[in-house]
């Protein structure tokens, strides 16, 4: 892996080009950068005020860290005299390379620059706030920290967006990959975690290039105590369409993607007001925040608010115990309802002492508290009457060693200076009720497996499609367990003498058996049925009986994330439901378990009123059969079970298909 320190860290900046690194320059001023900036410009005397170098040769050493603000036919000689000279690393900052379909300019810059680390290119650049050393060649909303978190975008405008942000949060680094021809993600951010006044790392991803380096990443960070909170595009064709128009990885599926962060220990939020406010939360307490959550508030709507938005969040709010009902009922009398979301009106309002006490009673039982409060504007207002409330959720922070969130409902009524001196004394506020709540929910994310790498990628051409006689051997050699079973070319030709009715008969060839007319089940003679036009074959199997539910299982090799494993509930409504889960190879039997438990239909395998209950040990065993066939077999491209039918004692494959090189 590539040493960064330089170009994250300088002590010394070049920049090359004209408006462009004039902004730098004037940003490295701004931000109180206290080494030498040197511009280099071939006729001008001086940019931004600082007198220019004629040429690189002129520079008193080799530079730390160079902003590359020229044209791109003029960076790859530039980049090569840098990695000559030694410098530290580049931003090349340029466009039109790979993303307008330009690859061997690309190539051809990687190969310039050799050993020396360059960002980009197409890239914004790097801005350190711990020591105020900017590449950056636009304005910024942030300010000079001494410890915070760290903002990694593949989109520059997304991540300039991200500086603007009022609320409260430390940033320490800000940095592009742009189309990430050299440093990729995984490197990158294994390189400003690793500075130890990094306190965690927002991600803005369209697509992973190196998914086990990523893995890797996140376990060593969860590790540090650090966490990751990612927005993930690409999860439509159009957003898929739009990131490949400017960035050369590749965004995969949503589904895919949502599973890989999940089983890397990344939370994934879905807006950047949740990506900051998940920050905030990591930056002061770290990852590995708790289930168990307690709302407070003071009116009966934001109770009520909470427990709806809270539901469609994810979250759910348990009861206080007996011991907390008493101890709150002490102090807020008879005529408050003892419950979780707690109104406990304002009956207590302005004392602290009472409202310290209510509030850690409440925050002394669960993981976490919400605590909603919107103090006044003071531009207009006068916040004063709100300033006991607030002092106790410091109180009960403080005295439970709980994470206590003051939450206002709206974004804008948590002024930033507020919410800057909160952060310092170790209490986090949270803008928006929904954002916190999405946030919330995200961060409960468990850690990932230690040691889980994903599948690499198995490159796949032309396929062809296995009948499913063939397939279902195939599968019952991987102890899978198949309907008994004949084949013959014609339906006088099935030998039915070994076989109990009633049959299944199936026409051979189809991959959608069902649409071309070519099942019928409930079959007691196959020599009066009439022949299935297209079918080059066909498969009478003993129909499968005390089925409990059908699932679909599914195994798919991926161009980003190795493998994908699908399970739902399955049969011919399988789209029509669409109840699924998605994992990453490869998964143990306590994945699938757990991700049966995921399916909105869980309860119909459980037992559910009555019912009996589904064999999920047969399904988990005939799960790691599939997968353990696609990792032995290069080859094989996809599989797929559709119905597997579960009883109370067993699991079987009902229809299969598998697709393999052709």
């Amino acid at each position: 892996m590539r040493d960064l320190s330089r170009l994250l860290r300088p002590r010394s900046i070049a920049v090359l080009g004209a408006g462009w690194a004039a902004n730098v320059i004037t940003q490295c001023a701004k931000m109180g950068f206290d080494g030498p900036v040197w511009p280099v410009h071939p006729t001008r005397d001086a940019i931004a005020g600082v007198p220019c170098l004629r040429s690189l040769a002129e520079l008193p050493q080799a530079p730390d860290a160079v902003f590359v603000g020229v044209n791109r036919h003029a960076t790859l000689d530039v980049v090569a005299d840098l990695s000559a000279m030694g410098a530290g690393g580049a931003i090349c900052f340029a466009s039109g390379w790979e993303e307008t379909g330009d690859a061997a300019l690309q190539a051809a810059l990687v190969a310039a620059a050799g050993a020396m680390p360059i960002l980009g290119p197409n890239c914004y650049g790097i801005i350190n706030y711990l020591d105020g050393a900017l590449l950056w060649p636009d304005q910024h909303g942030g300010r000079r920290v001494e410890r915070g978190v760290a903002l990694i975008s593949q989109s520059s405008n997304i991540v300039i967006n991200l500086t603007m942000q009022a609320r409260g949060l430390a940033v320490a680094y800000v940095a592009c990959l742009g189309n990430a021809a050299q440093v990729g993600l995984a490197e990158l951010a294994a390189a400003v975690l690793g500075d130890p006044r990094v306190t965690a790392l927002g991600l803005y991803v369209e697509g992973f290039d190196d998914t086990a380096g990523f893995a890797a990443l996140a376990e060593a960070a969860r590790a540090a105590g650090k966490g990751i909170v990612a927005v993930k595009s690409g999860k439509t064709e159009a957003s898929r369409a739009a990131a490949t128009s400017h960035t050369a990885a590749l965004a995969g599926s949503g589904a895919a993607s949502a599973a890989y962060l999940r089983q890397t220990g990344v939370a994934e939020v879905s807006t950047l007001g949740a990506l900051i406010e998940a920050l905030k939360i990591l930056h002061v307490h770290g990852p590995g925040l708790g289930t168990r959550l307690c709302s407070l508030s003071c009116s009966g709507g934001e109770a009520g608010l909470v427990a709806d938005l809270g539901a469609k969040a994810g979250i759910a709010f348990e009861p206080p115990s007996a011991g907390q009902k008493a101890r709150m009922g002490a102090v807020l009398g008879p005529l408050v309802t003892l419950a979780n979301p707690l109104d406990y009106h304002t009956f207590i309002w302005g004392d602290g002492p009472k409202t310290t006490e209510v509030f850690t009673a409440m925050l002394d039982g669960y993981d976490a508290g919400l605590f909603l409060i919107d103090p006044p504007r003071p531009d207009r207002c006068d916040p004063c009457s709100f300033e006991p409330a607030i002092a106790a959720i410091e109180a009960a922070q403080a005295a439970t060693g709980k994470p206590a969130f003051p939450v206002a409902s709206l974004p804008e009524n948590f002024d930033e200076t507020r919410a800057v001196a909160m952060i310092d004394r170790g209490v986090v506020p949270l803008m928006g009720l929904e954002t916190a709540l999405e946030a919330l929910a995200a961060l409960q994310v468990p850690a990932g497996q230690i040691g889980w790498r994903p599948w690499s990628v198995t490159p796949t051409g032309r396929a062809r499609m296995l009948d499913e006689a063939a397939a279902k051997a195939a599968l019952a050699r991987a102890g899978v367990a198949v309907p008994k079973g004949v084949t013959a070319a014609t339906l006088s030709a099935l030998d039915t003498s070994s076989l109990c009715v009633p049959f299944a008969l199936k026409g051979l060839g189809f991959a959608h058996k069902t649409e071309a007319g070519a099942v019928r089940l409930g079959v007691t003679n196959p020599y009066t049925e009439a022949e299935m036009p297209g079918a080059e074959g066909y498969l009478l199997e003993e129909m499968v009986q005390g089925g409990v539910a059908e699932l679909l299982i599914g195994l798919r090799r991926d161009p980003v994330y190795g493998a994908t494993l699908t399970l739902g509930l399955g049969g011919v409504t399988a789209e029509l439901i669409a109840d699924t889960v998605t994992l990453i190879a490869p998964v143990t039997d306590a994945d699938i378990d757990a991700a049966l438990h995921r399916l909105k239909l869980w309860p119909l395998l459980d037992g559910w009123r009555g019912r009996p209950r589904a064999d999920t040990e047969a399904v988990i065993t005939a799960v790691l059969g599939m997968q353990a066939m696609m990792q032995a077999d290069a080859s094989l491209h996809e599989i797929e079970v559709n119905p597997l039918i579960v009883k109370t004692n067993g699991a079987v494959a009902a229809d299969a298909v598998i697709w393999r090189d052709a």
